[in-house]
């Protein structure tokens, strides 16, 4: 059985949004804080909170999940994030 996948939505201190993957997202968002294990979109920002969660994925499934909320408009994911 493959483990779980979750896609995350982080919030930066700019107000703009992250959207990943991972198996933890709580850990990923800790390392995201650290300028050398987080993605590079944080270089510049400073991760706030993890607005949005979405589990129960495989890896594939959170890959295209992931791509698909990328995809979206801002207002589109503020949607998303506030259902």
């Amino acid at each position: 059985m493959e483990e779980k996948w979750s896609v995350y939505i982080i919030q930066s201190d700019d107000n703009s949004l992250y959207t990943g993957i991972s198996k933890n997202p709580s850990r990923r968002f800790e390392e995201h804080k650290n300028k050398n294990k987080g993605a590079k979109f944080f270089r510049a920002r400073v991760p706030i909170k993890i607005v949005y969660t979405e589990s129960g994925h495989t890896r594939s499934s959170a890959l295209i999940r992931e791509a698909a909320i990328k995809k979206l408009s801002r207002v589109e994911k503020l949607n998303l994030i506030n259902v």
